[in-house]
């Protein structure tokens, strides 16, 4: 499970929670992680709690966001990348479905981007997203106000599941898996 996050915790101490929820949950569901390398904020939350709880982690960072991401020990393997580019794409290859938690421009670009090729159908990949305190509401009205006006058809907002906590995430995206609705998503809006 790939796992989009911030490389700050937050101001808020629910999304550290959430991140060490996720990771465990992951575990305990079977699954390993793949994100961004880091070892700070979110990123760290969640790959320490994945690590220590007996599952593989797989960190993939570009050269120039090592100083700034990763501070102290990384856990599991750390591959380092030339850029932003070869990041995300060697994170999809080696992702089965993905996970964006709370973050800033970076968490919501690869996110976006995720959707984007489902959309175009590069990939049948189920996307996530955990909505922890609230955080992603606006985001998601907006996502439904460009349904409303005929940018985002109805079809292609399937292609986002989202879900207040990890297990009713994890949950909701299990039986996504069960129902094929990933794979089952009809893009042409029919």
């Amino acid at each position: 499970m790939c796992v989009f996050c911030g490389s700050s915790s937050g101001t808020q101490p629910e999304y550290a929670e959430a991140a060490v929820e996720l990771g465990k949950a992951l575990v305990q569901r079977g699954y390993g992680l793949v994100y961004g390398g880091g070892s700070v904020g979110l990123m760290g939350r969640v790959s320490k709690a994945v690590f220590e709880s007996g599952g593989n982690v797989v960190g993939v960072i570009p050269t120039a966001l090592e100083p700034k991401e990763i501070s102290g020990e990384s856990v599991g393997e750390v591959v380092v990348v030339k850029d932003m580019h070869e990041r995300k794409a060697l994170m999809a290859t080696k992702s089965e479905a993905f996970v964006a938690m709370p973050g800033g421009f970076g968490t919501l670009e690869e996110l976006f981007e995720v959707i984007t090729w489902h959309q175009l159908g590069y990939h049948d990949k189920l996307v996530g997203l955990l909505n922890t305190g609230g955080y992603f509401d606006q985001l998601l009205s907006f996502i439904d106000h460009s349904v409303e006006q005929g940018f985002i058809s109805p079809n292609a907002r399937k292609i986002l599941r989202s879900a207040a906590t990890p297990a009713e995430l994890l949950d909701a995206m299990e039986q996504d898996i069960v129902n094929g609705a990933s794979a089952g998503i009809n893009l042409d809006g029919s």
